[in-house]
Formats: C-alpha cells, sequence, structure tokens
C-alpha cells in the first residue's frame, strides 16, 4: 500500500513558477511509477506527466511539455513536478498518483493508478 502527500501549491500570477512535492510511504517507493493529474473546477482529470520506476522515462502532456519537469527523489521517497512559465489556464487541483505501469500509454490512464494524494491547488492569475 502506498500513501501519498502533496505539496508546494499556491496563488502565483502569470509567468512564474511552482515545484510541486509528492512525498511517499509504505511500499518501496523505486518499486512503481509517479503521475501527476490535474483537475480544473468544472472538468474532468487530466494527465499532466509520468516518470517511470526506479526512474529515467517521462512523459508529458502537450499543455505542459518544455514548462513542467516531473522528477523523483528514491532516496527521499518524493516526487516533484517543476512548473515554470504558469499559464492561468494552468490552475487545478494537482494530484500525484501511483501506478504500476511503466509506458506512456498506460501512464495517461487514470485508472491505471492505484494511490492518489488528496491533492493541492495551484491557482495562476492573469
Amino acid at each position: 500500500q502506498v500513501q501519498l502527500v502533496e505539496s508546494g501549491g499556491g496563488l502565483v500570477q502569470a509567468g512564474d513558477s511552482l515545484r510541486l512535492s509528492c512525498a511517499a510511504s509504505g511500499r518501496t517507493f523505486s518499486s512503481y511509477s509517479l503521475g501527476w493529474f490535474r483537475q480544473a473546477p468544472g472538468k474532468e482529470r487530466e494527465f499532466v506527466a509520468a516518470i517511470g520506476y526506479p526512474g529515467g522515462y517521462t512523459y508529458y502532456a502537450d499543455s505542459v511539455k518544455g514548462r513542467f519537469t516531473i522528477s523523483r527523489d528514491n532516496v527521499k521517497n518524493t516526487g516533484y513536478l517543476q512548473m515554470n512559465s504558469l499559464k492561468p489556464e494552468d490552475t487545478a487541483v494537482y494530484y500525484c498518483g501511483a501506478a504500476s505501469g511503466r509506458t506512456r500509454y498506460l501512464l495517461e490512464i487514470e485508472g491505471e493508478y492505484y494511490s492518489w494524494g488528496q491533492g493541492t491547488q495551484v491557482t495562476v492569475s492573469s
């Protein structure tokens, strides 16, 4: 079993940066993939980025490619999402999840994740 806790969200202006963290406990951290999804008001949860286990392969949604960077520290049992050049359309609750899969096809699918954090709010003002 995996427990995930996100942090690092906040209110920023367009063009600013934020780094989200996903602290994990339970199952060996390096044995599962991590993904970040987000959900804006009135919209479905959507894939943002993922990183396979134990580390290396990364995948991004087209909307964040070149601006966001996903990473993981298997010693600190923490995943990160560095978000640069933020836009108002990035406003959402951001969730990290744990998944067994390692391919892009699987990691883009919300149903492939077996554990989620509680989410952290990111608000970008124009």
